[in-house]
């Protein structure tokens, strides 16, 4: 059995668009929080500032906690290969550090260090067009547009 996993990640929205990870699998496209997992010994805004270089490539700066999330494997749709993996997420706000945020155009070339494996680019998305894409966790999407309940931990979703 998998130990608990930590895991960090950004909501950066800028002009009604959040920024993201864009991914595809063998079902297409589908988007993710930019973040990732939490090393022994450091901080989850060190690995989420880290995860953020390595997959958007730009610095951010943290700012305060807004979603928690859980996420057990064998309770979800990815249950064949993902039965054993217990992730807690924690959601901040977080800004771009460097500059005004990039274009779509731009944020298409963003080229981090290390992307996940299946990691194609990064894009800004209309909060508005979140309903018409997949995006996870899902249940986080009314929530960033206004809609819905507020409350911070969201239990085990995807």
């Amino acid at each position: 059995m998998k130990p608990i996993r930590n895991s960090a990640k950004a909501i950066i929205i800028y002009d009604g668009k959040v920024l993201l990870t864009k991914n595809k699998d063998q079902e297409g496209f589908f988007y993710l929080f930019p973040g990732g997992g939490q090393e022994h010994g450091e901080q989850l805004s060190d690995a989420l500032k880290r995860e953020c270089m390595e997959e958007i490539g730009c610095h951010i700066r943290v700012h305060d906690l807004a979603y928690v999330r859980e996420y057990i494997g064998k309770n979800h749709q990815f249950a064949e290969w993902d039965a054993d993996v217990h992730q807690v997420e924690f959601y901040f706000v977080a800004e771009l550090d460097e500059r005004i945020p990039p274009t779509e155009q731009e944020a298409q070339i963003f080229a981090g260090t290390n992307p996940d494996e299946y990691q194609v680019g990064v894009e800004w998305v209309a909060l508005s067009a979140l309903d018409h894409i997949r995006v996870y966790p899902a249940q986080l999407i009314p929530k960033l547009q206004g809609r819905g309940e507020k409350d911070v931990y969201m239990g085990d979703t995807n």
